[in-house]
């Protein structure tokens, strides 16, 4: 047995109810890892853990989907591991916001010698959906137009700078000029600061009225129905969150004006089997090792002050990735 420090979410409500708390950890059972977190990732999704968006937790509970540390115990029938090795992961059982956890070891990532625990700890979630969503759910081909949106953003940087190394025309929504400057930077094409002007009629008027072939839709509430707008002939919207609020119901009528499609993707579809966690894993540390992607930490606090992290994500304020440290 182990104590341990953990953030603890008991009711659904504003930031305030992450809570820092003395937790026991048992020793790893078969099958299992005991993990020492150096870094942990925050992600709009443990924001809608919290609020109660998603109440895919059971409360009280530890929130927290992805993190980096140390193999400090190994359990019994694991021989693809040993102490002392590092790792990473994305848990769809939550778990992350605490300095230990046990983990299946089916779960775990190893992480490359030239990789950071930071930058591991913000790849697993941002990195991998990065993969899934452009390789996977839409595989963008050279010459395609797409429109992401939230460019700036954590996983918007990722897509922006592999859909432009993909060949594609990359137009991207911001919401200020500092944010549109970071989207330039990483190589979008156009980009449209979304308070200044309206993102459909400026997305038609790059694409001389043909629209885009896939949309990349995080944000959900207040873009989704004009993201159905700017996509093309036989376009594809894929919503992969709902930063801005959950989307209504869509009339599916609404698709036949381009034999349009509509996917909403979850990460963990397309990691279910170990195959497919490797080889997304592979192709995305790869994606890093070779500088097609690069991912910054621009908020990094201490794992007590998670509620500064989920307000710091809820206020928009941040670009690239928040991380919390034990």
């Amino acid at each position: 047995m182990h104590e341990s420090q953990a953030i603890i979410l008991r009711e659904a409500g504003g930031p305030e109810q992450l809570r820092l708390e003395t937790v026991t950890v048992n020793d790893p059972g078969a099958g299992q890892l005991l993990i020492r977190h150096t870094a942990i990732g925050v992600n709009y999704h443990d924001t809608y853990v919290r609020s109660g968006l998603y109440q895919t937790l059971k409360l009280p509970g530890i929130p927290g989907l992805e993190a980096a540390g140390v193999v400090a115990a190994v359990g019994p029938g694991v021989s693809s591991f040993r102490v002392g090795d590092r790792i990473c992961y994305v848990e769809r059982e939550y778990g992350a916001y605490a300095q230990l956890r046990t983990l299946a070891a089916a779960r775990a990532m190893r992480v490359p010698e030239d990789i950071s625990d930071t930058l591991a700890a913000s790849l697993c979630v941002k990195g991998l959906t990065a993969c899934v969503l452009l390789r996977r759910v839409h595989a963008v081909r050279a010459g395609e137009r797409v429109l992401i949106h939230a460019g700036a953003g954590g996983v918007g940087q990722l897509l922006v700078r592999w859909a432009r190394h993909l060949g594609a025309t990359v137009i991207t929504t911001v919401g200020s000029s500092q944010k549109a400057a970071i989207a330039r930077e990483c190589g979008a094409h156009h980009v449209i600061e979304y308070r200044e002007e309206n993102f459909v009629d400026r997305v038609r008027q790059i694409t001389d009225g043909q629209g885009v072939a896939v949309v990349y839709d995080g944000v959900g509430l207040d873009t989704f129905s004009g993201s159905l707008d700017c996509l093309g002939i036989l376009g594809t919207l894929v919503n992969f969150g709902q930063a801005s609020g959950p989307v209504p119901p869509l009339t599916v009528s609404r698709l036949s004006a381009g034999s349009n499609g509509v996917v909403r993707p979850m990460l963990f579809h397309y990691i279910r089997e170990r195959a497919a966690l490797d080889a997304i894993a592979a192709e995305t540390f790869a994606a890093v090792a070779s500088g097609i992607i690069r991912v910054e930490t621009r908020l990094q606090l201490p794992l007590a002050r998670a509620a500064d992290a989920h307000r710091a994500l809820e206020s928009r304020a941040t670009t690239g990735s928040v991380i919390l440290t034990p």
